[in-house]
């Protein structure tokens, strides 16, 4: 007996679908769910001239009842678009293509405002760029999906979409990943303590000198194909700068508010890719959570095992005071959002505000502004959290060394015997025109942290005076390469934003307030005016360290987690906490990634616009600079730094 497959829609692609199919199947058609689908039938195919998603809903809906297999075709601005063949109780529906496929483009917004107003608008609508050539040639498609599927082969859209150009013809088949929020074949668990738990589990190098558990050959066989599509993908575009001394590739985030870049730099274009794919993906996971669906809101106040948000440093009461503050006061009786995390000092699982745990929650009733700091990526959880903790590090130390104004101790960049980076500091400077200045900025922890800026040598080029960067690592030369990737990696587009907004810098470098953002930061400080504010560190008068003198490296191990865990002992003795927040969402986990977000009560966090600083109840910053040697006594606030900081 041959299949039974029911067609559901009306128009010129039904008809001509319907007509090819009726030669080999037994075909029943209805004109719209409002009708019943036979309960025999084996295959649903939803077929329209226009795109009306409450069509696609309600396909998705009967199918998953019905527990049959469906696909659908419909046209939506000139575009036909097949797929996805959707079998009951997978992953991968309608739902989560058109939210991929929505995401991608440029108009989202209104895509989507459009496709939530037809959703209650049932009407078959005409796309009015339907063509006959091009409904052919879905037609084609669909039936031979069909055959596919009833040779029990494998169907072409099953997590994919195929899309026809009406006027043209040009067709192309994206994959996407099923959405792990989705309402209809998601499966995000909820959050629980036992789902915080991280075992430090043995975790191999790909080679002893790495830090990385795979290669990034291993990961080129995914990352571009599973996360990177100008149509479904996670990220849609890419950008390949020919203008900077290394490598610098951009991969772009699409948001619906706006566009997340994300940068790849280093000294191969493929490595670069692979790279900024990463850093989109650790963005995209670290936003607001996706993986585990938050259970406990509650004030602190009534919790027994919470992270105290006093811990981690809030705002100053001068600054909730002001009018135009987005962030209200904190008090341990307000309630909030807590997700579970790992302690990994205390070895238990430990609740954190959800704001601190993800950094692009609304402003509306929270107390802080937390950014990505700690959150990393790897190839195992133990890489992410080790990555993770070197990120903490670097921007406490920077932080550290900018609010105390130490005279961190210079170092002489060729000491390091390290030919690749020798090669970088001499392209620096006859590309890019920057001489290197490198700084000790290890903190009583010991574990190697260092400061970069790079200055210009031509005073009067109008370019970017000075950049600032940092860096952490238990290898100190991995340390500086990713400073310097960092620093030069953009410099000529920042030189020309720089040069066309000069004024507006100059106006901020007055006026501490006017620096509001990120890039604000660092561009103050390429004007040549500011670079006395840095002169603690420019205008030393003292031998050069070397690398050896500067830093005693200790023997590594080929498994990251005993690297792991000696850093975890030091900080232990130094009663600093680790906090692991996982961050893992389904669309990570299809590869084995893993993402984090690392906390370490006391340290400083990194904060972007002067008037967001966060020092409330931080006292390393007044504690650790007589520790280390750099003053008598401790410090106090009247002691700090009262500039915006440097870090780009």
């Amino acid at each position: 007996m041959s299949a039974l497959i029911t067609a559901v829609g009306e128009g010129v692609l039904l008809d001509c679908v319907v007509k090819e199919l009726k030669a080999d199947y037994e075909v029943a058609c209805i004109p719209s769910f409002e009708k019943k689908v036979p309960d025999n039938t084996d295959l649903l195919v939803v077929l329209e001239d226009g795109w009306n998603p409450g069509t696609s809903l309600m396909g998705e809906r009967i199918a998953r009842e019905y527990g049959i297999d469906w696909l659908r075709g419909f046209v939506a601005f000139g575009e036909g678009v097949i797929g996805p063949f959707v079998r009951p109780g997978d992953e991968g529906c309608s739902q989560c293509a058109d939210l991929r496929r929505i995401m991608t483009a440029s108009d989202r917004e209104d895509l989507w405002n459009i496709q939530q107003t037809l959703v209650e608008d049932t009407r078959a609508r005409q796309d009015e760029w339907v063509s006959l050539n091009g409904v052919m040639q879905m037609t084609c498609f669909i039936k031979n999906e069909v055959q596919r599927w009833s040779e029990g082969k494998r169907v072409l859209t099953e997590q994919a979409v195929h899309l026809v150009n009406m006027k043209t013809l040009e067709s192309s088949r994206h994959l996407f990943l099923p959405d792990s929020q989705c309402l209809y074949c998601g499966r995000v668990v909820e959050d629980s303590p036992y789902l915080a738990e991280v075992p430090m589990m043995p975790s191999m190098k790909i080679t002893e000198d790495s830090y990385r558990t795979r290669s990034m050959e291993d990961l080129s066989t995914f990352l571009t194909k599973d996360y990177l599509d100008p149509r479904t993908g996670i990220l849609n575009h890419k950008m390949i700068d020919f203008e900077t001394p290394f490598a610098d590739v951009i991969v772009n985030l699409p948001l619906m508010n706006g566009n997340e870049g994300s940068a790849g730099r280093t000294n191969s274009y493929a490595a670069s890719e692979r790279t900024a794919i990463l850093e989109g993906l650790e963005r995209f996971c670290g936003m607001d959570p996706k993986g585990k669906r938050t259970r406990v809101y509650d004030s602190y106040s009534n919790l027994r095992s919470a992270l105290n948000p006093l811990d981690v440093g809030i705002h100053s009461d001068a600054q909730y005071a002001k009018k135009d503050f987005p962030f209200t006061p904190y008090h341990p009786d307000k309630k909030m959002n807590w997700v579970w995390g790992y302690s990994l000092l205390q070895e238990k699982p430990i609740l954190v505000p959800e704001r601190l745990a993800y950094y692009s929650m609304d402003c509306g009733g929270g107390y802080i502004f937390e950014t990505s700091n700690g959150c990393a990526i790897g190839g195992s959880r133990e890489e992410a959290v080790f990555h993770g903790i070197m990120e903490v590090l670097e921007r406490d130390s920077f932080l550290m060394s900018w609010y105390a104004e130490l005279p961190l101790p210079r170092i002489d960049p060729y000491s390091s015997g390290d030919q690749e980076l020798h090669l970088m500091i001499d392209r620096m400077k006859e590309v890019a025109g920057y001489d290197l200045y490198l700084y000790n900025a290890t903190m009583e922890h010991g574990i190697p942290c260092i400061l970069t800026i790079i200055k210009n040598r031509k005073a009067d080029s109008g370019d970017l005076n000075l950049i600032c960067a940092a860096g952490a690592h238990l290898d100190p030369v991995k340390a500086v390469k990713s400073a310097v990737f960092e620093s030069v990696g953009m410099i000529e587009p920042l030189n020309k934003e720089f040069k066309k907004n000069k004024e507006t810098f100059r106006k901020m470098l007055h006026d501490s307030f006017l620096v509001k953002k990120m890039d604000d930061h660092g561009m103050v400080y390429g004007l040549p005016e500011a670079e006395e504010r840095l002169g603690f560190l420019l205008h030393q008068d003292r031998p050069l360290q070397t690398f050896e003198e500067a830093f005693h490296r200790k023997q590594t191990h080929p498994d990251l987690t005993e690297d792991l865990k000696e850093i975890l002992e030091v900080l232990r003795n130094l009663n600093l906490d680790v906090i692991v927040v996982d961050q893992t969402t389904s669309e990570l986990e299809k590869n084995g990634l893993h993402c984090v977000k690392v906390i370490i009560p006391g340290m400083l966090p990194m904060t972007f616009g002067h008037h967001l600083r966060r020092l409330e109840g931080l006292n390393r910053v007044f504690e650790v600079p007589k520790k280390l040697g750099y003053t008598d006594r401790n410090l106090t606030p009247e002691d700090l730094n009262p500039y915006p900081h440097p870090f780009p």
